[in-house]
């Protein structure tokens, strides 16, 4: 194909297939599932779905500005659990307003997040090492804090999760949200498209003239946000910080954003991606509890099709 006066190759079916993988992953769960389990297919089962997704989801749409740089972030579960430990404390210990306590929350994880980018740019170390020490970290902050046991939240606390707007719930507005708002940096802003250059090759990025260290630190930040927000929408649904919130999600998140399309060598994904990845991982997993599934099964099933 010729455009502009330079011979350009067509694209190949099978470059397009992998590109639109993650839908039609998702589209085939939902047709399987549809046929198995006829209640599967209704409009609230489908908002049941997003409900229980979104706090992936949200942490998801975050670990991909960090995987977009060739990085990652073990830590994000870890972090769920030590920003709601603040809120929990802040609110049940020390009588603060819940809207004081959530933006406490929202701030502890941003402040994770700048760390990992700081110890990361700073001391050049590789962000495995540097958010494998977090997630530990970070637990055991969690569990000194409550000296390892649950704080039972006020029902009011509880709806954030509750709360219906059309019959839609709060946390999938929160999720849809994110997921714009994410989209609108990475494909609308300079800095989005730096983070993509970065991980495409970030001594190139380097070389003209991206301040590399910078975007780093961004992004790590809003991944250690986005795990508060995610962690916000956990604690909400649960209405208590128990020591075992947020524990092993890191793995969910990389698996709900690897199944969107990201890549983990850098370069490649969408917040958009992520969130189907998500709500795949969800639809999967309330698929085979309809059709009376053992349960020993789920994870096999959700690892064969990552």
């Amino acid at each position: 194909m010729i455009r502009g006066g330079i011979i350009q190759p067509r694209r190949s079916l099978a470059a397009f297939a992998l590109a639109t993988a993650p839908f039609w992953l998702y589209v085939a769960m939902v047709i399987l599932f549809s046929v198995w389990a006829p209640k599967f297919l209704t409009c609230g089962n489908f908002l049941n779905i997003a409900t229980q997704a979104s706090s992936v989801g949200v942490v998801a749409i975050g670990m991909t500005f960090v995987l977009l740089t060739a990085g990652i972030d073990l830590s994000v579960g870890s972090m769920m659990f030590l920003a709601g430990t603040v809120a929990g404390t802040l609110v049940v210990g020390q009588g603060w307003p819940i809207p004081l306590a959530l933006g406490a929350m929202l701030l502890t994880g941003l402040f994770g997040g700048v760390l990992n980018g700081l110890l990361v740019t700073r001391l050049r170390m590789a962000p495995f090492i540097v958010t494998l020490a977090t997630l530990f970290v970070a637990r055991g902050l969690g569990l000194w804090i409550t000296e390892t046991r649950a704080i039972n939240l006020p029902d009011t606390f509880r709806q954030l999760a509750t709360t219906e707007l059309g019959g839609v719930r709060t946390p999938v507005f929160i999720l849809l949200l994110v997921m714009v708002a994410a989209e609108a940096i990475l494909r609308r802003t300079g800095y989005g498209r730096r983070l993509y250059a970065i991980g495409y090759d970030s001594e190139a990025a380097r070389k003209g003239g991206v301040d590399v260290d910078r975007a780093l630190i961004g992004a790590y930040a809003l991944c250690g946000l986005s795990a508060a927000i995610g962690g916000m929408i956990a604690l909400a649904q649960l209405a208590a910080v128990s020591p075992d919130l947020g524990q092993g999600r890191e793995l969910a998140v990389i698996a709900a954003a690897v199944l969107g399309g990201t890549s983990l060598f850098g370069g490649r994904g969408t917040a958009f991606g992520s969130v189907l990845g998500a709500l795949l991982i969800e639809t999967v997993r309330n698929g085979l509890n309809l059709v009376d599934a053992n349960p020993y099964i789920y994870p096999l099933v959700t690892g064969g099709i990552i």
